[in-house]
Formats: C-alpha cells, sequence, structure tokens
C-alpha cells in the first residue's frame, strides 16, 4: 500500500469536508430596508454584520448578504446603529426586512449627514447668501436650491469695477466654503468613532487622526456608512503597526 498516497487521499477527503460544512454553515440573508412608517425604502443603509463584511441597501432598499453560523446582522444609518441580530434568530433569511426609526419627511437629500447638521448648513448658507451667490463676472446671479447658476438680466457695474470689493468678496467667499467644508468633515470623522472602529487611544489617537484626516471630495464620494468605516478600519489597522515601530516601548 502506498502510505503517501492514502494519505493525501484522507486529507483531501478531511479539507473538502470542512469546506462544505462552512459553506453549508453560511446562509445569505435578504430583505429591505424602511423608514420608520415602514412605508418607504431607504437607500444607501449600510448592512454589517460581526464577522466584518458588509453591503448598502440599493434605490428600491433592497439588500443581500452571507451570514456565517455564528455571525450576527446589524444596521447603521446617519450616524445610528441598530442592535446586532445573531443569524440563528432570524426566521425567514429570504424576507428579513428591517424597519428603521426614522421618519422619511427628516431625510436630508444626501445620505452622510443627518438633520440637524443640513439644517445648521442651510442657515449658515442663508445668512451668507450674497457672499455665497457672489459672481465676480458682473452678471446677476441667482443660485436655486440645487446649487445651479440661473444668470439674471442685467449687471451690476460695482462689481465690474470695484476691484478691491471684488477680491475681498472672494476671499470671503472661499473661506466660508472652506469652513463649510471642514465642518462636513468634523460631522463624520469624530474621536468617538475612530476610537470605537480602531481602539486607539490617545496619544495614538490624536495621531491618526491628523494623519488620517480624509478630504472633503472622499467624504462626498463614500455616501454610505459601510464604506467610510471600512476606510477608518483599514487605516487603523495599517497605523497600529506603524505605531508599534515607532514606539517600541
Amino acid at each position: 500500500m502506498n502510505t503517501p498516497k492514502l494519505l493525501q487521499r484522507t486529507l483531501t477527503a478531511v479539507a473538502a469536508m470542512l469546506l462544505a460544512n462552512a459553506t453549508m454553515a453560511q446562509v445569505r440573508v435578504e430583505g429591505t430596508v424602511y423608514d420608520g412608517s415602514q412605508r418607504y425604502a431607504l437607500q444607501g443603509v449600510s448592512v454589517m454584520t460581526s464577522s466584518g463584511s458588509g453591503t448598502t441597501t440599493d434605490s428600491l432598499g433592497h439588500y443581500s448578504i452571507k451570514l456565517g453560523a455564528t455571525d450576527s446582522i446589524y444596521f447603521s444609518y446617519l450616524g445610528k446603529v441598530t442592535s446586532k441580530i445573531p443569524a440563528k434568530g432570524i426566521d425567514d433569511p429570504t424576507q428579513f426586512n428591517m424597519s428603521l426609526d426614522l421618519p422619511v419627511v427628516s431625510l436630508p437629500s444626501v445620505f452622510v449627514d443627518p438633520k440637524s447638521y443640513r439644517m445648521d448648513s442651510l442657515e449658515n448658507r442663508k445668512e451668507y447668501q450674497k457672499i455665497f451667490d457672489f459672481d465676480r463676472s458682473g452678471f446677476l446671479v441667482d443660485k436655486k436650491a440645487s446649487g445651479d447658476p440661473k444668470f439674471g438680466i442685467g449687471l451690476d457695474m460695482d462689481i465690474l469695477f470695484d476691484g478691491k470689493r471684488n477680491k475681498r468678496m472672494e476671499g470671503f467667499q472661499q473661506f466660508l466654503i472652506q469652513e463649510e467644508q471642514e465642518k462636513s468633515i468634523d460631522h463624520r470623522f469624530t474621536r468617538a468613532l475612530v476610537k470605537r472602529l480602531t481602539g486607539l487611544e490617545p496619544p495614538a489617537l490624536d495621531t491618526f487622526m491628523h494623519r488620517y484626516r480624509p478630504g472633503y471630495e472622499f467624504c462626498q464620494a463614500t455616501t454610505s456608512d459601510w464604506e467610510f468605516y471600512e476606510y477608518i478600519r483599514n487605516s487603523g489597522k495599517y497605523f497600529t503597526e506603524l505605531w508599534k515601530q515607532e514606539h517600541p516601548n
């Protein structure tokens, strides 16, 4: 009898059985996420598992994700996280719908900011409307809620010929826009969130917050919580190794 070949076949069979058991232990969970009234489907809700995988709901509020036998599933939207539901507690994985305690009337036009922050931003825009709507070309500009410029009839002669005023207005306009963008980043990239996702403590936490602070464009591009959380988690793992090398003691 060829013992090495027999051992190889035995190991292959065992590996196949383990893989089959692991596959059988996984279950695909599907469903739709609704608002508090259970009438409106929510797009961009982060659906995550305790093992670290995740996805987001589509335009119809639908999601599909695989869970292990010991996994739990939870949902995150606008900074609010639901409790974790164990996979074994899901009766029908093909219709595991979720209702979030969030009235549809309070939903903002983008999926990253809760109503309170959006209202603060709108109030700031209203207070400095003339500065935000300033256009050096001299054309009278009317910016609607969408932010698209609508050129009116006529010219503002003061703007055309007052160079110093133009520079002051442009400088103040850029300052307000930059301040608005920085507040938007601060609203998402918080110490509490980073600490919870990375487990970092000061002074490592302070260094991480400075080195890995995302840009405004990146925050706008990652419209779902799950994508943003993945950036923080992955950056935290890389930073932790660097921190250990930089601070061996």
